[in-house]
């Protein structure tokens, strides 16, 4: 039986104005002290105009920018404001030749962990909201378990894998309130011969251990625990309200011994501040100690959107890497060709060493196989969502 919460919607719609900022230009690094203690997206669209709602009204928007307008404020607390958003599908179709699934899923728009580097800030922009608002204005798909049950009967998705958390994190902490991430799940425990996968960086995964059971007995399922870092103190300025990386270790130990294949996710890797060689060689140990099955890397991706948040946080942050992110991501979305190449060597060692699979069909994990599926997960951005109601 499904357990989507009933929720009660304000009376009125929240009416937003956006924050016009100008587009930052932004950053191989000279090796800078490291700090503390502590699904990219080469297949991304182009960013869409800077948002301006300065004139007009919610009327005269289109798309998924007038829904988002008329959407109600269901909650605020801790400087976030959480609304329903209205949808007509939950199932996006991903297009991009470049990555191994055909379909993604993202229970919610916007994601509360405020990761610093989070490619998907731009996905903002389509309900024309500015990026920074990305953690700050989060949208719970309504109805997300009936609308996702009517699509799993469709003829679309058979034999296609689906992706769940390539954009926003579906174990965000507004999870705990709408349960629209475990609502799709109880679907899709319902059905047979699925081929899906589930990226977070939340422990809280782990509440639907036994629905995901479920769905392992019936289909083929992974889970990816993306960890960018040990160190506490850095993960918390670069992913401040994500569960520590112990936390998500621990959840890898637990996943692994409920049978769930279960991985990591190294991504995105900072030049400069998660890239070192005894940090690295720290976390492959680490993620061989949780009974991960692999470990996949990749390094960061800035879209426009998500350059002109991280900039000014790396200048303020680590100055000393500010004018080599200046000159590596001013340029392009990537770092340099020879740099992404010497950190994919590097990860191949560490898995060598470490005896970690590179990628869940390597690791032994019952994943449908298609030919997109050749393609290396770990060096494959996610398919960001894209300009539609879903």
């Amino acid at each position: 039986m499904s357990t989507t919460p009933t929720l009660h919607a304000a009376p009125a719609p929240f009416r937003r104005t956006a924050r016009r900022a100008n587009q930052t230009s932004l950053t191989l690094f000279p090796t800078a002290a490291r700090h503390g203690t502590s699904e990219s997206a080469s297949e991304a669209p182009a960013s869409p105009p800077a948002p301006d709602r300065s004139t007009g009204p919610a009327a005269e928007l289109v798309g998924i920018a007038r829904l988002a307008a008329s959407s109600p404020c269901a909650d605020a607390r801790r400087g976030t404001e959480y609304f329903l958003l209205p949808v007509r599908s939950i199932l996006n179709r991903c297009d991009s030749e470049r990555v191994p699934f055909r379909w993604t899923v993202n229970p919610y728009r916007g994601c509360e962990f405020g990761c610093r580097y989070c490619y998907a800030r731009y996905t903002h922009e389509y309900m024309e909201l500015d990026g920074g608002e990305f953690e700050s204005k989060i949208y719970a798909k309504q109805n997300a378990g009936e609308i996702v049950e009517r699509e799993l009967g469709t003829e679309k998705i058979w034999g296609e894998h689906i992706a769940i958390g390539t954009a926003t994190d579906p174990y965000q902490p507004a999870e705990r309130a709408f349960g629209a991430t475990r609502a799709i799940l109880e679907r899709m425990a319902e059905r047979e011969g699925l081929s899906l996968s589930i990226t977070t960086k939340s422990n809280q995964i782990v509440r639907d251990l036994d629905v995901l059971q479920r769905i392992a007995a019936r289909s083929s399922l992974f889970v990816n625990i993306t960890v960018t870092t040990l160190r506490t103190r850095l993960a918390r300025l670069l992913e401040p309200r994500a569960p520590r990386p112990d936390l998500r270790l621990a959840a890898v130990r637990e996943l692994r011994a409920a049978g769930i294949a279960t991985g990591v996710n190294a991504m995105p890797v900072l030049p400069g501040l998660t890239d070192g060689p005894e940090d690295l060689d720290a976390l492959a140990r680490a993620v061989r100690d949780a009974d991960a099955m692999w470990l996949a890397g990749s390094m960061l991706f800035l879209m426009p959107s998500s350059l002109k948040e991280f900039l000014p946080f790396i200048e303020q942050k680590f100055p000393r890497l500010a004018r080599r992110y200046r000159e590596w991501y001013g340029r392009a979305g990537y770092a340099p060709e020879a740099y992404r190449k010497e950190m994919s060597a590097r990860f191949a060692v560490l898995r060598a060493k470490y005896g970690i699979g590179a990628r869940p069909d390597e690791a032994g994990s019952r994943a449908w196989r298609s030919p997109q599926l050749s393609l290396e997960l770990g060096a494959s951005p996610a398919c960001p969502a894209t300009a539609t109601a879903g």
